[in-house]
């Protein structure tokens, strides 16, 4: 077995235009004093990284390792969750995902994908650059506003959907291949790849790639009410990445999984910062340390009621205290005995000539 590593803190949701959170540099003076040991960086924020940079500046990229390691602290992933929102994006939802995109990329969907698949390619050179075996992305969408099934799915569509889904990525994935880097869906609703099942289709089309890897965060199993302890015995295979984000369900007589249209303050299910929901963290971090896994506990923030620099502030030690320092012996050991097979097989009621 692996102790995980951490707390590590993905930066995404704390970059702003005032200090200390509009820079890489306060960013990670800041987290280091909280207690985390490693940052994960968003991939599309210029201001605190410039991933095209990056691909192309030896240099660039000595400066982002000297400004991190300076704060005591490592890089544990990239990620390009935007850009990979954009390798596939249904019409019905060109509108809303164009402000992902640069200026000169809306309003042109093929550019667009383009410009989406050439970022993840570039992440994945970068990331091993820095020396990183992985990377976090969303798989993007074509089939999900299909996801209940009225009216009623034509028969083929979805296999149709995930075939396309395969051959958008199947580039990418030849990539990261090439550079020894495991891409990382984090499995999340409004991806195609939100659930177990949509997760085995997509690794079928892309021919069992061995890239093809999983971002488990528990809190959008939780939300879609499935068991994301089963999950992780389904699946830990695959799962490379973990982010810790709390979440709960409480249904009322109004509303249910799908939310009402409302606003996360009043959905039934909703996340919350650590330890203020209903996840199990004790047996997650059970369950991926007796499977090896050897990555990042990465929190993720994102609550609808406390303030983000009180849930960093309360996640370092929250995930800390959860990290499980895995044992080297079995603890029983004071009353084992040497082997000598003559013993078992006496244990057993063997004689010498026994058949």
């Amino acid at each position: 077995m692996k102790t995980i590593k951490g707390p590590a803190i993905f930066l995404a949701q704390f970059v702003d235009d005032i200090s200390p959170y509009h820079s890489l540099d306060d960013l990670c003076k800041w987290v280091s004093g909280l207690g985390y040991k490693a940052v994960q960086i968003p991939s599309w924020d210029k201001r605190v990284f410039d991933l095209d940079k990056a691909d192309e500046s030896s240099d660039y990229l000595s400066e982002i390792k000297e400004t991190v390691n300076k704060y005591g602290l490592e890089i544990s992933e990239l990620s390009t969750h935007l850009q990979g929102q954009l390798v596939a994006v249904h019409p019905a939802y060109d509108t809303m995902f164009d402000a992902f995109a640069p200026e000169d990329k809306q309003n042109n969907p093929k550019a667009r994908t383009e410009w989406a698949v050439n970022q993840v390619k570039k992440a994945a050179r970068v990331s091993r650059k820095l020396g990183i075996d992985r990377m976090a992305t969303f798989s993007g969408a074509l089939l999900w506003q299909t996801m209940y099934p009225w009216p009623q799915r034509p028969n083929g569509l979805v296999n149709t959907g995930f075939n396309e889904l395969a051959t958008r990525w199947e580039p990418i994935l030849e990539v990261a291949y090439d550079e020894g880097v495991d891409v990382c869906y984090e499995i999340h609703p409004g991806e195609d790849l939100h659930d177990g099942v949509t997760f085995e289709m997509f690794l079928e089309a892309t021919g069992n790639h061995d890239k093809v890897k999983i971002l488990y965060d528990p809190s959008h199993l939780l939300l879609q009410q499935m068991d994301y302890l089963q999950y992780i015995d389904i699946y830990h295979d695959y799962i490379k990445m973990f982010h810790v984000k709390d979440a709960e369900y409480i249904p009322n007589g109004r509303s249910g999984v799908y939310g009402g249209y409302q606003g996360w303050v009043d959905r039934p299910g909703r996340f919350r910062s650590l330890g203020d929901g209903q996840v199990d963290f004790k047996q997650i971090f059970s369950k991926l340390s007796q499977y090896d896994f050897d990555g990042w506990a990465v929190l993720e923030w994102e609550c609808c009621i406390k303030s983000p620099v009180q849930g960093a502030t309360e996640g370092a030690p929250f995930i800390g205290d959860h990290i499980i320092e895995v044992t080297e012996k079995a603890f029983d050991d004071f009353a084992g005995t040497d082997s000598d097979e003559s013993i078992n097989r006496k244990i057993l009621g063997l004689s010498k000539n026994s058949v």
